[in-house]
């Protein structure tokens, strides 16, 4: 008889925690795939980004959808929604939140701290390159550490608590570029692009209809924090962190790998945080194929949502218009990567 802690009972609870994993997560991209019309890349790295437990950056011109996929995964999860509008005015504390002053019958007026929407479990800060960097920092630590901290008391966040974050193309009117710091909390930065002709053709179809998808409530906060979990004991194989290394190295100009384009146009490469970034999204994406462990697609499929944002152009590079998708790739191919 095979006892409850044997090995062979825990190895059926993995493959049933493995199920569940897949069930969910393919669940939540069929709900996207009903609201949002194309963008089937996206929406792989914003779950793989999701219970990979880090922020996300959208990037696109506006009108293409990046609001509404936000908004389609709030209503597709069971977890508090809100929403952030970034614009020139807007302050820190709108942000973080305030002490204001409480007046009481029974007791003397005393100042409490009043959150600010911050304290959402998924926040979408919408066009959050519209304000100010001075305003933009105020998600530093939250986005670091969960916790804001107004009058020198620290105040946790929910759990879980994610940050979707949608930008314009700084070559647009009005928008600041993001500190770099900021950047590099960001786990993922996906790029949104204009739909093709017959996701337009399928949108009008859609418009014209009479009918409105109705989304159901796929996950709560307790089962995505399960999935963090069982995505954080994937097994990621020593050769396989040791490629990662490689690549976040070779993003640098004076690396000994790094090609001749990085050393003439990179002013710094990828942090340390990049290749954290990397491997624990190839977890949850070996997970979502299946697999207990990482294999080097995973690896490769998340190289450029994870590392894009954190290759920082000289000024040279800037000139020349440089793609810094394009030296990520060149990369790769140097390391045989591809």
């Amino acid at each position: 008889m095979v006892g409850p802690t044997s090995p062979l009972s825990a190895a059926a609870t993995v493959q049933v925690r493995m199920a569940r994993f897949r069930e969910v997560f393919e669940a939540l991209r069929t709900s996207l795939g009903q609201v949002i019309v194309g963008h089937e890349e996206v929406i792989q790295q914003v779950l793989i980004g999701l219970i990979a437990g880090g922020h996300i950056l959208l990037e696109g011109v506006p009108g293409i959808g990046k609001t509404l996929l936000v908004k389609t995964l709030a209503s597709t999860l069971d977890l508090d929604f809100a929403r952030i509008q970034f614009t020139p005015d807007l302050m820190p504390a709108d942000i973080i939140g305030t002490q204001v002053l409480a007046r009481r019958t029974d007791a003397p007026p005393r100042f409490e701290f009043q959150p600010g929407p911050i304290f959402g479990q998924i926040v979408l800060a919408d066009e959050i390159n519209r304000a100010t960097p001075k305003t933009q920092s105020a998600l530093l630590e939250a986005m670091e550490e969960a916790t804001v901290t107004v009058a020198r008391v620290p105040h946790p966040l929910p759990r879980p608590f994610f940050v979707l974050a949608t930008q314009n193309p700084l070559e647009m009117e009005g928008t600041y570029p993001l500190p770099e710091a900021q950047l590099d909390r960001f786990l993922f930065k996906i790029l949104v692009h204009n739909s093709n002709v017959e996701e337009l053709e399928q949108i009008l179809a859609r418009v014209a209809g009479s009918e409105r998808t109705e989304l159901t409530k796929v996950a709560e906060a307790d089962e995505i924090l399960q999935m963090q979990r069982l995505a954080a004991d994937v097994v990621l194989p020593a050769s396989l962190g040791r490629t990662i290394a490689r690549i976040v190295a070779a993003t640098h100009p004076n690396h000994d790998e790094a090609t001749a384009r990085c050393s003439r146009y990179v002013k710094y490469g990828s942090s340390p945080r990049g290749a954290l970034a990397v491997a624990r999204s190839a977890k949850v994406a070996a997970l979502a194929s299946g697999r207990p462990h990482v294999n080097e697609a995973d690896v490769l499929g998340v190289c450029f949502p994870a590392l894009r944002h954190r290759i920082a152009l000289n000024f040279e590079g800037v000139a020349d218009e440089v793609r810094e998708e394009d030296l990520l790739r060149e990369v790769l191919a140097n390391l045989g990567l591809t």
